[in-house]
């Protein structure tokens, strides 16, 4: 379902009730009174400067803000599991590819701005299949150009956790917001019915798989 407007106070909460469902709160030990509480102060910023009152369209890959939290508070192998493809049951996973202590190794790149935050949200995210057959390299440098940030790993788990609807088919993206200091570049895509990280090499465009970005990161309401 396309959503044209919602109020940006009620999505936060979905968001939230989202990853208290999904027993984010446990993965740290946290209670989901002490998880809450860590997401809490980013409601007053999801609702005073007026985010979100525009057009939700996560059919089309859009959204105006998401709840992101990094893998300090959730930690990427467990959270993937946690994601599905909508309508489905079967669970995301981590792709073979990356070898032991690997996704320790993707950490986020200093262009997205990202300050040592353990939740935050994401602004203006755009799903961006305009990248699908781009060669991953001019697809990040594109995105730099227009002043925008490309996703994380952990920002691109959560966009398909709270809107599984937009990963489908010839529509994935990559995640160039993490790197490994190597030519991999982390991705999102579908395998065996169900959403699978994995990555992809720098150089190397697929018609499939385009490259997620967002507008801006806000941890504070300033």
């Amino acid at each position: 379902m396309t959503h044209t407007t919602v109020d940006p106070g009620a999505e936060f909460d979905r968001q939230v009730n989202n990853f208290v469902e999904r027993g984010y709160p446990s993965m740290t030990g946290q209670t989901p009174e002490e998880f809450t509480a860590l997401v809490a102060p980013l409601r007053d910023l999801a609702t005073g400067i007026g985010i979100g009152q525009g057009a939700w369209e996560p059919d089309t890959g859009r959204v105006p803000f998401l709840l992101v939290v990094t893998r300090d508070v959730a930690p990427i192998e467990r959270t993937m599991p946690h994601t599905a493809l909508r309508g489905k049951t079967k669970p995301g996973f981590v792709d073979r590819s990356f070898e032991p202590g690997a996704l320790e190794r993707f950490v986020t790149v200093k262009e997205t701005g990202l300050s040592d935050q353990r939740a935050y949200l994401l602004l203006d995210v755009e799903r961006g299949e305009e990248f699908c057959g781009v060669v991953p390299n001019d697809a990040m440098d594109a995105i730099t150009t227009r002043g925008r940030s490309p996703l994380t790993i952990e920002e691109g788990i959560a966009m398909i956790t709270h809107f599984p609807e937009i990963l489908v088919k010839n529509k994935c993206f990559s995640l160039g917001g993490s790197r490994s200091g190597d030519r991999r570049v982390p991705a999102l895509w579908i395998s065996r019915h169900a959403p699978k990280l994995g990555w992809c090499w720098e150089g190397n465009p697929h018609t499939w798989l385009g490259m997620a970005s967002a507008g801006s990161r806000r941890a504070t309401a300033y």
